[in-house]
């Protein structure tokens, strides 16, 4: 009787120590199957949705739930370890990437797309073309008005409309356009994405700046219904196009030649350190197919060429 008694106080030691790490959040998944929280910004949310829906679609034991966010916000949960899993326009800092390394910690960076940032306009501004230097002047205030572009306009001051101030967005116009200054005094942010493009259909004077993904999807309606409403405009790298054959629009042929100018990566950062779901997860959007939901999407896949058809008369 005592050896019974003394096997049941450990067994049920035992289960009350795994009870106990399950409570305080010790990771109990795998690569396919568990639960975890991932952290995303939200210029990528209709990619990143449509990934884990059919991620989870495949793996029946597998749960993702997914914040979207603005990237300062991502950041911040990656740095508290309020999440292992996040997905950015960027690689980390060396600052952040020094509180990793005081944890013992080495995030895993995994590329998964190249994607784009497009302006757009409302549809009665007559202006479609831009060059980057006048894209570049606009950012730092030195352009102020439709009317400074073209006279014949009959637009004013031009307002410049991001989806957040926390936004990957305006960290890339700051970061990639204007060299780290402020962004000028007619700059101004919405609460959302649909915000956004609600007010550019309000106020022909408008200038948004939206991540492509929100409008590169043909198959699905919320983005023709975004296009339907806007103009996306075409930018130019020469300084003074000869024709308009040089203005490139964020297409996904475009992006992949890199003849758009406003590029930018998408990233997996994982914490893990170990092989969990969010490193399988990981895995599959690298894979082939999480790829051929991005090329589906309109972004340009990291790991999948893309094929370029000419359309030109020969």
């Amino acid at each position: 009787m005592k050896i019974n008694k003394a096997l049941s106080i450990a067994t049920i030691a035992a289960l009350s120590t795994l009870m106990g790490c399950g409570n305080s959040g010790t990771p109990l998944d795998t690569p396919t199957t568990g639960d975890i929280n991932i952290s995303v910004d939200e210029s990528f949310q209709p990619i990143i949705a449509s990934e884990v829906e059919t991620f989870e679609g495949i793996y029946k034991y597998a749960n993702i739930d997914a914040s979207y966010k603005p990237e300062g916000e991502v950041i911040k949960d990656l740095l508290n370890d309020s999440t292992k899993i996040a997905i950015l326009s960027r690689e980390l800092t060396a600052d952040e990437k020094a509180i990793f390394d005081k944890r013992k910690l080495i995030p895993r960076v995994t590329k998964i797309a190249i994607d784009a940032v497009a302006l757009i306009t409302n549809r009665e501004n007559p202006d479609s073309l831009l060059t980057l230097e006048e894209v570049k002047k606009i950012f730092n205030g030195q352009i102020k008005s439709w009317a400074e572009l073209d006279e014949a306009s009959g637009l004013g001051d031009i307002t410049i409309v991001f989806d957040n101030n926390n936004s990957s967005t305006a960290r890339y116009v700051r970061d990639s356009l204007i060299a780290g200054s402020k962004l000028p005094g007619n700059t101004f942010a919405s609460n959302s994405h649909k915000a956004l493009i609600d007010y550019v259909t309000e106020n022909k004077n408008a200038l948004g700046v939206i991540g492509v993904n929100w409008i590169s999807d043909f198959d699905d309606s919320t983005a023709v219904g975004f296009l339907n409403r806007i103009k996306v405009l075409g930018i130019s790298e020469d300084l003074a196009p000869i024709t308009t054959d040089k203005y490139y629009q964020p297409y996904q042929a475009y992006i992949a030649q890199q003849v758009y100018p406003l590029r930018r990566y998408l990233y997996i950062i994982s914490t893990e350190g170990r092989a969990g779901l969010g490193t399988g997860f990981a895995s599959y959007v690298a894979g082939d197919k999480g790829q051929r939901l991005i090329l589906k999407s309109g972004l340009v896949p990291a790991t999948m060429p893309v094929r370029v058809i000419g359309l030109g008369n020969e």
